[in-house]
């Protein structure tokens, strides 16, 4: 049985109350980030691999079904503004396209072949990396996907919740997660879902850092599309350059971002 789908360590849960209900949730919740510890190793290795291909032109694409696919396309989609690359630098597919974000589609998960269909449009290449994200690891349309890109020349890994699985043996890079039984049984939403964001979160921040997106601790390339963002903006300003709010103001307006106010000053 794989662990993903093993019986839950709570038991009779209609007959708990809603404090006990919350406090096992979130003693299993705990257990998380131990397991995300052991894969670190793997996460550094596929990380190293993705580096060099991006720094040449390479995208990242994810591919996903059901939750799994969702936290592709919320990591893909916080890129953008968060590090201010283009949209289509990191790409989020998840089977059954865009109407399965937010309503499951039919059968779309069992599908081999249209994982590859799906990306066909954005002509991959050697450059590109190609993550299957699946928490039990038998997603037939992550399994289809990550062959054909291999086949193609695409670096292949993938972010998984069980040991030694289909999907996993298809990735070159292969990032195992193994959070052991949910709370409530199969659920994979809850704790596996959880170590699938963790990871995803490590993957595109160690990227982006290493593609010089970030400078010191700061998102200086990040998208001003709110005045939440130009504040912080303003504030990035202030720290690195010791100027007064007044003078980030004016060069957040004549440079149009945190990089060009502090480079026009630094160089």
């Amino acid at each position: 049985m794989l662990t993903t789908e093993s019986s839950s360590n709570y038991n009779d849960l209609e007959k708990m109350s809603v404090q006990d209900i919350l406090s096992s949730i979130n003693q299993e919740d705990k257990t998380v980030p131990n397991a995300v510890e052991k894969s670190l190793p793997q996460i550094e290795a596929l990380v190293s691999q993705i580096v060099p291909r991006m720094q040449k032109g390479g995208r990242i694409f994810y591919i996903g079904a059901g939750t799994s696919g969702r936290l592709g396309v919320v990591d893909a989609s916080e890129c953008p503004p968060t590090f201010g690359v283009p949209f289509d630098l990191v790409v989020g597919i998840i089977a059954g396209g865009d109407t399965a974000i937010r309503k499951a589609v039919e059968n779309a998960e069992d599908d081999w072949n249209q994982a590859w269909l799906d990306l066909e449009p954005y002509q991959p290449n050697k450059n590109d990396t190609l993550i299957g994200i699946a928490a039990s690891g038998r997603t037939p349309y992550v399994i289809g996907g990550l062959n054909e890109a291999q086949k193609a020349g695409l670096l292949t890994g993938c972010v998984v919740c069980n040991n030694g699985s289909p999907v996993a043996k298809a990735a070159e890079f292969p990032v195992e997660v193994v959070v052991g039984p949910e709370f409530l049984t199969g659920s994979t939403r809850m704790k596996s879902g959880t170590a699938q964001k963790l990871v995803l979160n490590m993957i595109s921040t160690a990227v982006m850092i290493r593609l010089g997106k970030v400078k010191g601790n700061k998102m200086i390339d990040m998208q001003l599309t709110n005045e939440k963002l130009v504040n912080r903006a303003q504030q990035m300003i202030i720290d690195e350059l010791n100027v007064g709010p007044e003078e980030a103001e004016k060069l957040l307006n004549q440079y149009g971002s945190v990089r060009g106010a502090i480079e026009s000053v630094q160089k």
